[in-house]
């Protein structure tokens, strides 16, 4: 069982909640906007405290002279900085924003600065801003306005650094080029065409930057941007075909590339380049699961890499001389992410989570073969050997196709079939995975509820043929799969299938919604949070940035037929079929979704007559990141499922 060590401890002081306790109900501050929601009794938040409390440590980067590091955790209501100097340490905070902040990155050589993201009330416009280690004053070195600044990269053998921005039209990715000790160095090192663009590495020499084009979650391509004459140049002609090309290094001696890509396999497949013909060499030969992160050794003679293995991760560590590559068990297991080298070529931190563990902070010495824990995070009461280890479940879909997902079964104490929760992830290109669903815990150990996670077509993880199944006018095949997870559920001699609801983000939240229109007298209730509720609008009104990468997974709405469908599928069109009741959760300043799509279902479910439940957080985006009102959606949510889904009276 984990330890409650200090290594994330902190002396509690009351942070300024965005809602009130009175003493008998729990009052919405003048932040949150709420509409068709019943009085929550102030009872609720003591009973799901320990639910609400745990934390997590995300890895942010190495000092680059000592042995420690950045992380961010959470301190009262947001994520911030803090110094770690040795293994579970009382962290030292370094930030202290109203704002998340959960990146640093330090200046290479003596790490007297790091340079950090922060944008405001979750709009994405992210500035980068310095931090003096010295005296801990901080600047902010963009233009501060409707921007998304991003891809920072080290120019190697100066003190300047490349990034990407949106500034010049909000539409298009250009790079720039500073020295972040004068900002008024800043300047345009190239204009480009498109919002998919992001620097990914520098050679050894710093004279070329390694480009990467994005067009979709199986489209992308790779440029080389030569820093002396500002030339672009294609490293891979694709010919028309579709291929994946991501993450991607230089190799030490700058003769050839280590990357990720699905370039004549199903699965990303870690590969090495020849620079000098442009030949590829394929080092990993994963038939079953996607080869995800990799980082490259400062030294360049390992290269540490993982692999998505049935839903978990495997580390493997590559000698690059020797084309060999070492699988490493000496991790738990769960999820790993964050890989990062230590300047001393030797350590490699790892960030890991599972069921019934949050996100730590390990680090694995090459040299020695053993493991150290940086990082014990609270669970805020939360007993790990309490929690639900998920099962893997198939089922065929209507075509004959198998769909899987993660079944958290509630404690064996309750009995009779259960009520289900079918809970679909955002994207649509993303995974659900055997992860730690923290308050969602409350749910199947308290309520006794079932929780399905389900990886519908279009689900990344399973080969790029079942990732692009969705695409397009096959976008309600995705939605027959929850469907057939429904038929599933009916044979279930544990699961009630006349008591089952279901929730999303994101698309995740078009799914929620698109159920409640195919499968309304299947579902008891829906819970849609910040979801797209018809693909034309949502289309308009994303942000430029975002547009064209999207219309490459929805349809390109400026075609007349696809338009049609858009407006023939879309759940505002069909809010008539919508006979359950649902809670549409959004943000304010998502720029993703924006807040249109959720006003405009909300106000149409209410004009025909159904029941509708809504709440907007005015300080927040694609998602609610600050804690207070995160517990104030945990509130409703659960209030709304005692309701609805269980019937319960009060």
């Amino acid at each position: 069982m984990k330890k409650f060590l200090t290594a994330l401890s902190f002396i509690f002081i009351p942070f300024s909640l965005s809602i009130s306790q009175s003493s008998e109900f729990i009052v919405p501050g003048e932040n949150l906007i709420t509409d068709g929601i019943p009085d929550i009794p102030s009872s609720l938040a003591a009973e799901l405290e320990k639910y609400t409390q745990s934390k997590s440590a995300i890895f942010c980067d190495w000092h680059p002279e000592r042995k420690e590091m950045i992380i961010s955790t959470r301190f009262g209501n947001t994520s911030q900085l803090s110094y770690l100097n040795y293994p579970l340490e009382e962290t030292q905070q370094i930030t202290f924003f109203d704002e998340p902040v959960r990146s640093a990155i330090y200046e290479p050589i003596r790490g007297e600065y790091f340079l950090f993201y922060k944008d405001t009330g979750g709009d994405e416009f992210r500035q980068i801003y310095r931090f003096d280690v010295a005296d801990g004053k901080v600047t902010l070195l963009t233009k501060g306005g409707r921007e998304q600044n991003g891809s920072i990269e080290w120019i190697k053998g100066s003190d300047k650094i490349a990034y990407t921005s949106t500034r010049r039209n909000g539409s298009d990715r250009d790079i720039y080029i500073m020295n972040p000790k004068f900002p008024e160095s800043d300047s345009v090192f190239m204009e480009l065409k498109g919002g998919g663009w992001g620097i990914i590495d520098c050679s050894a020499d710093g004279k070329n930057l390694l480009l990467m084009e994005f067009f979709s979650s199986t489209v992308s391509h790779y440029h080389i941007a030569d820093l002396t004459n500002g030339n672009l140049t294609p490293l891979i002609s694709n010919s028309g075909e579709e291929v994946y090309y991501g993450n991607a290094v230089f190799s030490a001696d700058g003769k050839g590339l280590f990357f990720i890509t699905d370039k004549d396999h199903e699965f990303k497949t870690l590969a090495y380049m020849n620079l000098t013909d442009n030949s590829i060499r394929f080092l990993s030969e994963n038939t079953t699961g996607d080869t995800e992160g990799m980082r490259l050794s400062p030294d360049g003679k390992h290269l540490a890499y993982t692999v998505n293995e049935s839903g978990q991760s495997v580390l493997y560590i590559l000698n690059t001389a020797s084309g060999v590559s070492k699988k490493i068990d000496k991790l738990p297991v769960g999820l790993y992410s964050s890989l990062s080298f230590h300047n001393n070529s030797e350590d490699l931190a790892v960030s890991v989570s599972s069921s019934r563990s949050t996100r730590d902070i390990y680090v694995y010495n090459l040299n020695s073969d053993e493991v150290t824990v940086w990082t014990e995070s609270d669970m805020g009461g939360l007993i790990p050997d309490e929690l639900s280890i998920p099962e893997l479940i198939k089922w065929k879909s209507f075509d004959g196709l198998e769909i899987s997902g993660f079944y958290y079964k509630p404690p064996v104490k309750f009995e009779g079939k259960r009520p289900v929760i079918i809970d679909v992830h955002g994207g649509p290109e993303s995974q659900s995975r055997p992860g730690f669903i923290g308050s969602m815990n409350y749910y199947v150990n308290e309520l006794g509820i079932a929780v399905i996670f389900p990886n519908v077509r279009g689900s990344s993880g399973f080969g790029k043929k079942f990732l692009k199944l969705d695409n397009g006018y096959n976008r309600k095949n995705s939605v027959k799969d929850i469907g057939a997870l429904l038929d599933w559920i009916a044979l279930q001699p544990d699961l009630d299938a006349e008591r089952v609801m279901v929730m999303g983000g994101s698309y995740g939240g078009y799914m929620a919604l698109a159920v409640s229109v195919d499968y309304a007298e299947r579902i008891r209730c829906a819970v849609d949070i910040v979801g797209i509720s018809n693909f034309n609008t949502f289309l308009k009104n994303t942000e430029s940035y975002r547009t064209d990468l999207r219309r490459v997974e929805y349809g390109d709405e400026r075609d007349p037929e696809m338009y049609e469908f858009l407006e023939k599928i879309s759940p505002l069109n069909n809010a008539d079929k919508i006979t359950k009741p649902i809670l549409i959760v959004q943000g304010g300043n998502d720029p993703r979704v924006p807040r249109t799509e959720a006003e405009q279902m909300m106000k149409t479910i209410k004009s025909i007559g159904g029941t509708v439940w809504y709440l907007e957080a005015k300080d927040e985006g694609h998602g609610f990141a600050k804690k207070s009102n995160a517990d104030f959606q945990r509130y409703v949510t659960v209030m709304f499922v005692r309701k609805y889904l269980l019937g319960e009276s009060k």
